[in-house]
């Protein structure tokens, strides 16, 4: 049996920003606090800038963050995530779906599901209209997407901050037409094989999870007690971007910059010098709920 453990998932497409960091901190935090190991992966099936991973790994390991077992890449595991489709389509809850986002974008809505959800329309096809479309597909070099059969329904999981999450599961995508293994499906999957029983990410990603945690039932797999926490925002309310300012980790050196004091405020503690500080200082219970504002220094030149 797997070590129960936490994790960060980072996607290696640039350099972390100074909420990336927040976040990743907070999932060490949260893992070390409730006696778990803590596993790191790369999330890079998609949007991958050459060195981002490297660079990511190495920013923490310089803030003292020590990673438990060996750093996982999503790109090494693809033969896992076929397993798994192919063990959902052995019990027929897979089809293969032939429209594009302006096709979905302009189908009418089901009942009660929300903009922009999967209407389930290549779900009951023919056999002779499947066939049809996938020449159509092919003829202008396009393949079909994988799509789960999720029977349209409202799921729900209890968050540790946010109580019951509620939203609607489609038939959501488990392959992409371009042939990349979807977010949903390798999290799942990863997850599970890493013996991950706490995920704790951004707040954005809440609605999120009861689709993750039905394909986890589904497949087979525990679901993971989920702690979505406050985002750091901009000024301006909006979720902080690199456009902003000063932001990384390296942009923030050349202001000196204290993260950890800023990190210890941030998340209602008061000011933290260290990591050893924010591990002894840290308490679940006593964490604010509310978003940080973080009002970035410009970017210096040649930053």
């Amino acid at each position: 049996m797997l070590t129960p453990a936490g994790r960060f998932a980072p996607s290696p497409s640039g350099d972390l920003h100074i909420g990336n960091v927040r976040t990743g901190i907070l999932a060490y935090l949260w893992a070390v606090t409730t006696s778990r190991a803590f596993r790191w992966r790369d999330e890079d099936l998609d949007r991958v800038q050459e060195g981002a991973a490297d660079r990511q790994l190495a920013q923490f390991r310089a803030l003292g963050v020590t990673i438990d077992g060996p750093v996982v890449q999503q790109s090494t595991r693809t033969g896992l995530y076929e397993a798994a489709c192919e063990r959902l389509e052995a019990r027929g809850l897979v089809y293969e779906c032939y429209c594009s986002r302006r096709d979905i974008l302009a189908a009418p809505s089901a009942p009660h599901a929300p903009p922009g959800a999967y209407p389930g329309t290549c779900r009951d096809l023919t056999d002779s209209a499947r066939e049809a479309a996938r020449d159509r597909l092919h003829a202008s070099g396009r393949a079909p997407a994988l799509r789960l059969a999720a029977d349209a329904r409202d799921c729900s999981i209890e968050d540790v901050l946010l109580g019951t999450v509620t939203a609607h599961v489609d038939d959501l995508v488990l392959r992409r037409g371009d042939g990349v293994w979807a977010y949903n499906l390798a999290v799942v999957v990863d997850d599970g094989d890493m013996g991950i029983d706490q995920v704790v990410r951004g707040d954005d990603l809440a609605s999120s999870a009861p689709r993750q945690a039905h394909l986890a039932r589904l497949l087979g797999l525990p679901v993971p007690e989920y702690v979505h926490v406050p985002l750091v925002l901009s000024p301006t309310g909006a979720r902080l971007a690199k456009r902003d300012g000063a932001v990384t980790i390296s942009q923030l050196a050349q202001h000196d910059f204290d993260l950890w004091r800023w990190m210890g405020e941030s998340l209602g503690f008061g000011p933290w010098t260290s990591l050893e500080d924010a591990v002894a200082g840290f308490d679940p219970a006593g964490m604010t709920r509310d978003a940080a504002v973080f009002d970035a220094p410009p970017i210096s030149d040649g930053a």
